[in-house]
């Protein structure tokens, strides 16, 4: 991929003069979570996109004369994305750190702050890192503070972001969370949460910027801006409005009690998620279903076929999907075929991935619903002159149908449920979008309660079709 874009700018070196081709575009891309609070969500007034990592990238990108364009992404998969060129620059409070420095290039620190463990208030067996030995962190797999828990004997649950880690200390599933001391602050600015403590400090500073791509040529730019921004008080002022304290670490001011209750929130959160369902989980489905069933109608004739060679073909398909995870599918389609030269977006990511997935599972349905056809119809079929196309067109695919819309209704249902990992190529159907209105105000749990119901709902609307095809098929059973 690095070779592809290198031969890429060298094509393109003589209409911008060599110019760097983010600057060339105008645009400047940027990955971020969109549901790490308070530096990456989204305004529960507005929906737009707000925080403090995102303001600042703001800032950089009108002195750099840029137009920024955000992609929002799971963290875990966030330096995927970069690699696979989604975007241009990470700003999710990215850690400096070197192995960090080894691998992408990191611009200055635009927040500084030090590591501290947060243990449950009542919870006074850790006062250092010294004490966590065989205990339970819940940390997001490639931060660096999971490796820190690690480092000193504590066990790691992987969390998808701060947030959960705390709803998770809240309940006692984990023993502490370890993190940066401006996202505690933060928190405990936000929420008043008095459930929670700082139990201590790892004795490490930590520093956030900006990631890019090995050798971007960015930088420069990124680090000059920086400094200019650093200078004239900007990254102070947007410090301040977010975390409620300076970027070196400060203690925090409690931040006034926003008073939307649990139940507004759901209320305020039924339109966006109604649409989230309606734009993209719906569609994801059918779509995905429907090119699905003509790869398992193609593979099933496949496997059913005298031809050795096709039959292996499609033994070696079904395998293949059956046998890897839907997600590793997933992260196939979207972030590793770039590296070989094949972008595509995520929408139609995630189509061709589902689509995949239920060709390899519905090929073994169809094919079991033909052979249980009796062999005794094939043969009638041929007597009033029908080819093999004709005899299943007429003749055994409508009674196949039959045998399988339970099954293939079943697929169908699963495959509503599945869509929600497609929140991980970063596309934002329904549970992406709860987790964007839970952010702000870690109401994790409201959220995807009803998300789970709008699962609900259209799993039920689906099982009632399947009722009404079913008794439309019936007029295909041999009497």
């Amino acid at each position: 991929m690095l070779l592809a874009a290198l031969i890429l700018t060298a094509c393109g070196s003589s209409s911008n003069n060599g110019e760097n081709p983010v600057k060339a575009s105008g645009v400047l891309r940027v990955g971020t979570e969109g549901v790490y609070s308070p530096f990456s969500y989204h305004d529960p007034a507005t929906g737009q996109l707000v925080g403090y990592d995102v303001d600042v990238a703001h800032a950089v990108a009108d002195k750099l004369g840029l137009k920024v364009e955000f992609v929002e992404t799971p963290w875990d998969a966030i330096f995927a994305a970069l690699e696979a060129n989604r975007f241009d620059v990470v700003a999710n409070e990215v850690t400096i750190n070197d192995e960090r420095k080894q691998k992408y290039d990191l611009s200055e620190p635009y927040s500084v702050g030090e590591g501290v463990i947060v243990t449950r208030a009542d919870d006074n067996s850790v006062k250092s890192l010294d004490d966590i030995k065989g205990k339970v962190a819940g940390e997001t797999a490639t931060s660096n503070w999971a490796q820190v828990a690690r480092d000193h004997g504590a066990r790691v649950e992987s969390v998808e972001g701060f947030t959960q880690a705390i709803k998770l200390l809240n309940q006692g599933r984990v023993d502490l969370v370890i993190n940066d001391s401006i996202a505690v602050y933060a928190y405990l600015a936000e929420t008043g949460d008095k459930s929670v403590k700082i139990a201590g400090n790892t004795g490490e500073k930590s520093e956030q910027g900006f990631a890019a791509r090995k050798n971007s040529g960015l930088l420069p730019d990124l680090n000059k801006a920086l400094d200019e921004l650093r200078s004239n008080g900007t990254l102070a002022t947007i410090s301040e409005k977010y975390l409620k304290a300076n970027a070196s670490g400060g203690p925090a001011t409690p931040a006034a009690d926003a008073s939307e209750s649990t139940w507004q929130l759901i209320l305020r959160s039924l339109g966006p998620l109604a649409k989230a369902a309606i734009t993209k989980t719906v569609p994801l489905t059918v779509i995905s279903f429907a090119i699905g069933l003509i790869i398992a109608l193609v593979v099933a004739l496949a496997r059913l076929s005298p031809n050795v060679i096709l039959t292996n073909v499609a033994r070696f398909y079904i395998s293949v999907i059956r046998g890897t995870p839907l997600l590793v599918q997933l992260f196939i389609v979207f972030y590793a075929l770039p590296e070989l030269g094949v972008k595509i977006e995520s929408f139609p990511a995630a189509i061709i991935a589902f689509s995949l997935n239920v060709g390899g599972y519905a090929a073994e349905i169809i094919r079991s619903a033909i052979q249980s056809i009796p062999k005794g119809q094939w043969e009638a079929a041929e007597t009033i002159g029908l080819d093999y196309v004709g005899a299943l067109r007429r003749i055994i695919l409508p009674q196949a149908s039959r045998v399988a819309v339970p099954p293939l209704s079943n697929t169908l249902i699963s495959l509503v449920k599945d869509t929600s990992l497609a929140s991980t190529i970063l596309v934002t159907e329904l549970l992406r979008q709860a987790q964007i209105i839970a952010a702000p105000k870690f109401e994790f749990f409201a959220l995807y309660g009803t998300a789970a119901v709008y699962y609900w709902v259209i799993c039920l609307v689906l099982s009632f079709g399947q009722g009404r095809i079913e008794r439309r098929l019936e007029r295909y059973v041999a009497r």
